[in-house]
């Protein structure tokens, strides 16, 4: 249950010639790959590149009207090695994931696909997470085309430039028998614009025809003496009819005229450059500039002719690379020596070595270096503001509280880690390996639980060096289930097992791979229409070879999460430990079962929804309870009573009845002050009745209360 459906947006993708397709552009890039005859797609879901699963996912009636074979990859190597469809047999084939995490994992087969090279087109999407939004280590894509020789597009984030990437993506592949990566940015993949549509193209050769006409070619077989053969190939051929491809085809472009200044910019840069050129009044809102601009949108190769000849007759140039290290700063700087140019090359100095090139970084960074270079070129007031001094402002960091992201409201996870704090209260520290996932928020507050993570998949082969028999402890980690089916089964499992390890691994089972929109793996739940699903992660881990499992059906249940971690790390049973803790997603829960309540409310029918409170006559203030959840529903108020200087503990209308800070309250032993409430819509008359009932009895208790109450007369 992926946590956006676009069944109603995939109609878009039968329009034909001559119709205008309006959209987001991670929509587009899948009427390209249709357009353009594409025999099969396979991809891992990630940020930013999420949503194109799920186009996929939700456009299979369409893909199979077309003979286009979809798989959603167990991993980015999964889907990479797919593109093995496309070595011998001509058919065009395209895989997508998260980079550069995605390409890290998918790395082995992507080398060994661009050694031997492809016959028919192959289109590796990627989706570019870099920047300040990003939720993963800071690195760029631009190194694995390097590394592996296959060519790297970064078109303009505008749909007809993104469409006409995936088309030249595939027509470059197979003129030059390579592989080649397409990166769009986050704001590429969800730009919105139009682009005119073209006829959805059957594939010449599917997949099921090339298993009734099998063909193999030792020559593409990456083995010796062949594969010594492909560097030399890479070289003398492919890199040639790239370079031929991209000129012949005007891939990468130039605006303005002439003048003594340029900008060089990646392809997914240009938007950003000329909005600063429109702020400094050296361009308009069309694209028109005074400063002429070369946009590559193919940024390996570069075309050594091309950017040379643009930097002719030009004092300055300034290169806008985000990101390090400056590749193609480098390479151009190479090309100009050796050209015996005498052009100022500009880039990192003036702008950022590292970081996001957000609109103010590239408007300072543009400004300072048309000062220096054309300073004539700018307005009297432009050229030399006068900037007045900077308003004084609070120190926000002073005057508003860090908020660290934190789990959702009723997250299933949060009481896993409340218990596991309750096991080191009693039982001490421990070492704790986290994993990616949603269950990594356990290393900020109020949890603070965790020292690494390697990634997905990983945390339990991270504490694996923490194997030591004689130590008195045991280290625990923690894996998500779509970490465990993506890497962690064997990478962390197997090897645990095969190791003797004798740490506690905890794996976090919420039906979906929740971190990435909540797509089905294999141990969900539900029922799906075109995946097999319902396969248990215990059968898995017992059938690797795991003799202590332990499985919680319901993860809300904080006593038992506790005690069965402290038997986990106590017991003298020797090897991996494995506890399953299960609790469905509950924002896919939500999804799934709120609009039900709300139709069924609004039809009159009797909905019950379950709230907790806490009675604030009875909590002490000491906010304990806090302190072991982190719910965002779980506030502070300042009560009116004179008499009580501290806040108490206060749930506000997000509760969504999970019942988590109840039972952490519970196994904590802390106050009795939470209680819980059903809200009732459309009650019935017995509803109506009972509640009566209650509050006479209420009412009666609380007079009888009163009555007792000492009262101090005035004298």
């Amino acid at each position: 249950m992926a946590e956006r459906s676009f069944a109603k947006e995939v109609q878009k993708l039968k329009l034909g010639a001559g119709e205008e397709f309006v959209g987001e552009g991670i929509l587009a890039i899948t009427k390209a790959l249709l357009q353009c005859g594409v025999g099969y797609v396979g991809g891992y879901q990630g940020a930013p590149i999420s949503h194109l699963m799920d186009v996929l996912a939700d456009a299979q009636e369409i893909l199979g009207e077309l003979g286009v074979h979809f798989e959603a990859s167990a991993s980015e190597a999964t889907a990479t090695a797919m593109l093995a469809a496309s070595v011998h047999y001509p058919i065009r084939g395209a895989a997508t994931f998260k980079s550069t995490v995605g390409t890290n994992v998918a790395s082995d087969a992507l080398a060994n696909l661009a050694s031997g090279g492809v016959t028919g087109g192959a289109l590796i999407i990627v989706g570019e997470d870099y920047g300040e939004g990003s939720s993963i280590m800071q690195e760029r894509s631009h190194a694995f085309a390097m590394k592996s020789q296959v060519w790297l597009l970064d078109p303009r984030p505008n749909l007809p430039s993104i469409v006409a990437a995936v088309e030249h993506g595939f027509e470059l592949s197979e003129a030059s028998n390579t592989p080649v990566m397409l990166q769009v940015r986050i704001r590429c993949c969800h730009v919105h614009g139009s682009f005119a549509a073209k006829d959805n193209v059957r594939p010449p050769m599917t997949v099921a025809d090339a298993l009734e006409n099998p063909r193999r070619d030792t020559q593409r077989i990456v083995l010796p003496p062949a594969s010594f053969l492909h560097e030399k190939e890479k070289i003398t051929k492919r890199l040639p009819a790239a370079v031929d491809y991209v000129k012949r085809h005007g891939l990468n472009e130039t605006f303005g005229g002439a003048g003594k200044v340029g900008i060089i910019c990646q392809g997914g840069m240009y938007n950003a450059v000329i909005r600063a050129l429109q702020r400094l009044g050296l361009a308009d809102l069309y694209g028109e500039t005074q400063v002429p601009i070369h946009v590559l949108n193919v940024v390996y190769p570069l075309i050594e002719d091309d950017l040379v000849g643009f930097c002719a007759g030009k004092e300055a140039v300034l290169v806008v690379e985000e990101g390090q290290p400056n590749y193609i700063e480098q390479a151009l700087g190479a090309m100009l020596y050796k050209a015996e140019g005498s052009v100022k090359l500009e880039g990192k100095g003036v702008l950022p070595m590292a970081g996001e090139y957000a609109g103010d970084v590239m408007l300072s960074g543009i400004g300072a270096f048309v000062r220096s270079h054309a300073a004539d070129l700018l307005a009297p007031e432009i050229r030399a503001p006068n900037i007045p001094a900077p308003p004084i402002f609070a120190d926000l960091a002073k005057e508003v509280p860090m908020r660290p992201p934190g789990f959702c409201v009723g997250c299933p996870e949060r009481p896993i880690f409340a218990a596991t704090k309750l096991a080191e209260q009693e039982l001490g520290k421990h070492h704790i390996a986290s994993d990616i996932g949603c269950h990594l928020f356990s290393i900020m507050p109020p949890f603070e639980l965790g020292a690494t993570t390697m990634g997905y998949g990983l945390g339990p082969a991270s504490a694996s060096a923490f194997n030591a028999p004689e130590a008195s402890r045991r280290s625990i980690s923690f894996v998500g289930d779509g970490g465990f089916w993506h890497n962690g089964l064997t990478s962390s499992i197997g090897n645990a097992v095969f190791n003797k390890n004798d740490g506690v691994i905890v794996i976090v089972d919420n039906y979906y791979a929740a971190a990435t929109g909540g797509q089905d793996i294999l141990s969900s739940r539900a029922d799906n229409r075109t995946k097999s699903t319902q396969h248990p992660i215990t059968d898995a881990v017992k059938g690797m070879g795991v003799k202590w499992v332990r499985h919680i059906q319901r993860t809300y249940d904080v006593g038992l999460m506790r005690e069965t971690l402290k038997e986990a790390l106590t017991t003298e049973e020797k090897g991996p430990k494995v506890i399953v803790a299960s609790s469905e997603c509950m924002l896919n829960r939500q999804r799934r079962e709120a609009p039900i309540r709300r139709k069924a409310a609004a039809d009159g029918k009797r909905v019950v929804r379950t709230k907790f409170g806490v009675d604030e006559d009875v909590c002490t203030g000491d906010h304990a309870c806090m302190r072991l959840s982190g719910c965002p529903s779980l506030t502070v108020k300042t009560l009116d009573d004179p008499l009580r200087d501290d806040p108490v503990a206060s749930i506000d209308e997000n509760c969504v009845g999970c019942g988590n800070c109840g039972e952490v309250a519970d196994a904590a032993v802390l106050c009795p002050s939470f209680f819980q409430a059903d809200v009732v819509s459309n009650p019935t008359g017995w509803d109506r009745f009972w509640y009566g009932l209650r509050q006479r009895i209420i009412g009666a208790l609380q007079a009888r209360r009163e009555r007792r109450r000492l009262v101090f007369g005035a004298a």
